[in-house]
Parts: C-alpha cells; structure tokens; sequence
C-alpha cells in the first residue's frame, strides 16, 4: 500500500492523541463544565431538588405538598381562545388537570371539574375558575365507572348547555421494584383507571361535541420510552398515545380533533403518593432541566390543542413535554 496513506494515518492518530490529551489536561468537570443546579427558563423561578422528603397516602393531596405546587400562571394573558367553550377534566382537582382548568377559565371556558374523593382539591380548583369569571361544577366519581362519567357529561350539558372539549387526565401510578410484585388487582387497577376511564368519558361526551370541538387527552413520557418500576402505567400511557392517533382519525370527518399531551415528572401529588420519601426528594433531578415541571408549565399546551384558533389543522398528535432529551 502507498506509503502516503500509512504517513497520513500515522498524522491523525497523532492529532486524535492531542486532541484527546487537551480534554484530559483540564480534567474532569462531571457535567462537560455546565452551570450545576436547575435550568431556569420560564417566566418565573420554579422549585428544584432536592424537595423535603414526604410520602401521602393515595389518591393525593395538593394542599399538603411542599413546596406547593405552581398552577396559577400569573403571567398568562387570556386572550379569548376559548371564549364562550365548557370542557369536562377529569382529575381536575389538582395537578394538571387543576392548572388546565384555571387557563381554560382564563380563556373564557366554563369547566366541570372530575375528581375521585379528594374535596378539599376540589374546591380550591372550582375557587379558582371563579376566580377568572367563568363558571365550575364539581362532579366526584371513579371514571372507570361508565355510568359515572355519563352522568358527568349529563351534568355538565345541564350546567353548562354545551360540551366542547374535553380532558381525559385523571390517573393511578404506583411504581414496583420486581415484576412478581405487580399483582393482578394492581394491574387491573391501572387499566381500569388510565384506559377505561379515558374510553368511557370520550363514549359518553362524543356525541354532544360539534364541529371546531377537541379532546385532549394526558399521556406520558413512559409511554414513549417506558419504565423499568412502571410497568403498567407505561402500557396505559403507551395505549392512550395509540388510542388518540387512532381516535383523531376516526372523528376527523365530523370535524373533532383528538391529540395528547405526553409529560415528563411534574411536581403534582400523583408521586408523592407513590414514591418513597428518599425518591420523591431526588423527584425529576435526572432530566436535563435537573427538576420537575410545575403544572403552570405544563397547561398551556392544553390550551394550544383545545384551541380552534390555535390547532385546527392538528390531531392524532402527541406532543412530548418533558424537560428535554438526553438526561441521565
């Protein structure tokens, strides 16, 4: 072989080594030499672990976590997008459902608010619609119950004549060290609340939603690339990502649009009724935001896919928000 080739072989090998003794002259930074601690790139300053340490009995409780969850947006100017609109959340008692609920109210919705048994939530939640001058109702129920959730989208046409979108949240997450210790009253539980629960209240409120109406439905991160402690949960939210896209086909010609919103960890109750007090401490220290999204930073895309103004040519969509790709 020509000799030009082995020189210039020779040269890189030489120039790769320089390279390389350069990095390792300046040492080992851990992170590449980035600023430690939390990014901070919202409208506000937002909590970051580590958190005091706390667990809570299921299914949660907003009032008790600390530092509290930031649902309100204060900087959030409604302009109008849902103006004159009545949407039905369930879950809409805390965590996203409750910061959805607030930025809908401040875009003009009405809202019926869903919630398992947690009243004092509840009420906070419904406060806080009025607060923006619009209308809320409070509807207590297992959304795995099918009657339930006809009996929801009943009264929230008599409360509010109308149903226009509507917001599939509410959900049961509970992490497992070992696959033998996922039981079949666990799973079951699972399925029943994330996939049953989101097809019975989209039967029971398809009906009455006309032309221009959506349904936004709360997937998650794990269902686009799963969970070794959330096995189930991963399979619900993988199924609800499925669901949406086939859904959003399927309505398209009576001019419904279908899509989801797929969160990362978001500081809500939902794991601090799960995880242990060490785990929750450390909660969303692994993406590349090194902290959780607060519900206020999760919302506003509820009202982007909710809105005719601002998605009418989006559905079967699933749209990540989860604090950026390639954290530990």
């Amino acid at each position: 072989m020509d000799d030009r080739f082995k020189d210039r072989a020779d040269r890189i090998a030489d120039q790769e080594r320089n390279i390389q003794a350069e990095i390792d002259a300046k040492g080992s930074k851990g992170d590449g030499g980035k600023e430690e601690g939390a990014v901070q790139a919202g409208a506000r300053k937002y909590p970051e672990p580590p958190f005091p340490e706390q667990h809570q009995r299921k299914p949660g409780d907003e009032d008790a976590l600390d530092p509290a969850p930031m649902y309100d947006a204060p900087f959030w100017k409604g302009s109008g997008k849902l103006d004159g609109m009545a949407a039905i959340i369930t879950g809409g008692d805390s965590g996203i459902g409750r910061a959805v609920a607030v930025l809908f109210a401040r875009e003009g919705c009405d809202v019926a608010i869903c919630h398992l048994d947690e009243e004092d939530d509840a009420e906070t939640t419904k406060a806080a619609v009025e607060a923006e001058g619009r209308t809320a109702i409070v509807l207590k129920g297992d959304v795995a119950d099918p009657a339930f959730s006809e009996a929801a989208v009943k009264a929230t046409l008599k409360a509010f004549g109308r149903l226009d979108v509507v917001v599939p949240n509410a959900a049961f997450q509970e992490h497992v060290e070992a696959l033998e210790d996922l039981t079949l009253e666990h799973f079951d539980r699972t399925l029943k609340t994330n996939l049953y629960g989101y097809f019975n209240l989209v039967k029971a409120a398809v009906p009455y939603l006309k032309p221009g109406g959506s349904i936004v439905m709360t997937g998650s991160v794990t269902g686009i690339l799963g969970n070794e402690n959330l096995l189930d949960y991963s399979l619900t939210k993988g199924g609800i990502h499925a669901f949406a896209r086939s859904l959003g086909t399927h309505l398209a010609p009576k001019g419904i649009r279908v899509n989801v919103v797929a969160p990362g960890p978001v500081w809500t109750p939902l794991n601090p009724a799960d995880q242990t007090p060490e785990k929750v401490a450390k909660f969303g220290s692994k993406t590349v935001m090194k902290r959780p999204a607060q519900p206020e930073e999760i919302a506003p895309a509820f009202v982007f896919l909710a809105s005719p103004q601002c998605s009418s040519y989006i559905t079967g969509e699933v749209l990540p928000i989860i604090g950026g790709y390639g954290g530990g």
